[in-house]
């Protein structure tokens, strides 16, 4: 027995999960959003995003559609995530506190 024969079914499961997660694009406004907020409230956005591309189902309770838009958003705290969910790719518009986002 060698070191592949343990390796490569567990190999074959990661490669499947990887192809399966939705690309994140930023806008040039939301990663400004980011970079002037604190870094662990970044981190924060940045993993729940992550989270919803990987699994949108995981987020659920967190997503809404806003009415009379294409868009969605996330919630994560007293912060929004405006995003279009456009298949393979999440496009983020805008991340803003609860008052000033809509």
């Amino acid at each position: 027995m060698t070191v592949f024969d343990i390796v490569a079914p567990y190999y074959h499961v990661a490669i499947c999960y990887i192809i399966d997660v939705k690309r994140i694009a930023y806008s040039k406004a939301a990663v400004k959003a980011l970079a002037k907020m604190p870094a662990n409230m970044a981190h924060l956005i940045r993993t729940k995003t992550e989270a919803y591309a990987a699994d949108p189902a995981s987020q659920a309770n967190n997503v809404k559609a806003l009415k009379g838009q294409d868009e969605i958003r996330l919630r994560v705290g007293d912060w929004r995530v405006i995003m279009n969910d456009r298949g393979e790719i999440i496009e983020i518009s805008k991340i803003a506190p609860l008052g000033s986002v809509y």
